[in-house]
């Protein structure tokens, strides 16, 4: 295989393999220089493939549940789909990963079976959340609910990585989550985790991005904790859900409010698109070594073709070999 070679969990998410297969088809036809290793059982897989170019099928006959318990499941089922594209990685035979499956075995997959890239500590899940200004990254999401301050220091360094790399964002604006913006605000965490920040040498510190204003503010990283990073990411999602739900309902409420929709309408959908969780693909596992997106868990061919081309980008970027040269720069901050 040339070009840029990822490994696919076919078994990974609600609607596989069907979508998963339908995502690896398009992928492998927008993008020329990408060739998909195509983990599952071969004989379910097949005929729903048939003859494809650059998709090539690695037995994987197990399956990792979503409800299973993730390190458990990870170190025992060797021949699960999961596993069979974290071992591709290690092994050298793929660059990235791109899996549905259940978030728990991701993490512990990039671990175990990817392993940390040297220096890094924590991984870190790292979703792009649309903002009013601009799309910024959420880091940690959930993979880490306990942290010290030099793992808050690390996520701000492979956050910026991924928005320089990926997202072309010049000099990433990084933001450490807060209750406000005064150096002095905060918990014990965050105010040790302020001194780094300000430091350090490696990337742009912006300052504490107050909660209310994460959204709407100029950050392009957004960093916290994975127990504080989840329950925002959950409050967002909520949010959004019943802000639509209410326009809906308000939009059926009377023939003006429907007249008026009807002249809404392309800027309604403009706001849904900016809303899909399809356009990004699904959220990097930064501080493995290679690339790992773990994509929605009811992603269809859209969405894993995203979460493909999201995967590609960081190859293409290099974001793993980039993260390992800014641990180097500045070793006494960020080890």
């Amino acid at each position: 295989m040339n070009g840029y070679v990822i490994a696919v969990d076919a078994m990974g998410g609600d609607n596989a393999p069907r979508a998963i297969i339908e995502g690896c088809r398009r992928a492998v036809r927008k993008f020329p220089d990408v060739s998909i290793l195509l983990c599952g059982p071969k004989a379910m897989i097949l005929p729903m493939l048939g003859q494809e170019e650059r998709i090539e099928i690695l037995e994987a006959p197990d399956v990792i549940g979503m409800h299973e318990h993730p390190m458990l499941a990870v170190r025992k089922k060797t021949e699960s789909s999961l596993v069979k594209a974290m071992l591709a990685v290690r092994e050298g035979r793929a660059g990235a990963v791109v899996s549905a499956g259940s978030t728990g075995a991701i993490l512990a997959g990039g671990i175990l079976r990817v392993g940390r890239i040297p220096g890094i500590e924590r991984p870190a899940l790292a979703p792009i959340i649309p903002g009013a200004n601009k799309p910024f990254l959420l880091i940690d999401c959930g993979a880490n609910v306990d942290c010290q301050a030099k793992y808050l220091l690390q996520f701000g360094l492979m956050g910026s990585v991924y928005m320089q790399s990926v997202m072309g964002v010049q000099v990433p604006q990084v933001g450490l989550c807060n209750i406000g913006t005064e150096a002095e605000k905060g918990d014990r965490l965050t105010k040790e985790a302020y001194g780094l920040f300000s430091e350090q040498k490696i990337f742009s510190f912006a300052g504490n991005a107050e909660v209310r204003d994460v959204p709407t503010g100029d950050f392009d990283v957004v960093v916290c904790d994975g127990f504080v990073g989840n329950v925002l990411l959950k409050t967002i999602e909520g949010t959004a859900k019943l802000m639509m739900g209410n326009l809906r309902t308000y939009v059926r409420s009377s023939l003006r409010t429907k007249i008026g929709a009807l002249l809404l309408k392309p800027a309604l959908y403009r706001l849904k698109a900016d809303l899909d969780y399809k356009r990004h693909g699904g959220a990097p596992l930064l501080g493995v070594n290679g690339a790992v997106v773990k994509a929605h868990g009811s992603s269809d061919g859209e969405a894993i073709e995203n979460a493909i081309r999201q995967a590609r980008l960081m190859l293409e970027g290099r974001v793993v070999e980039k993260i390992r040269e800014g641990l180097k720069e500045d070793e006494e901050h960020v080890l």
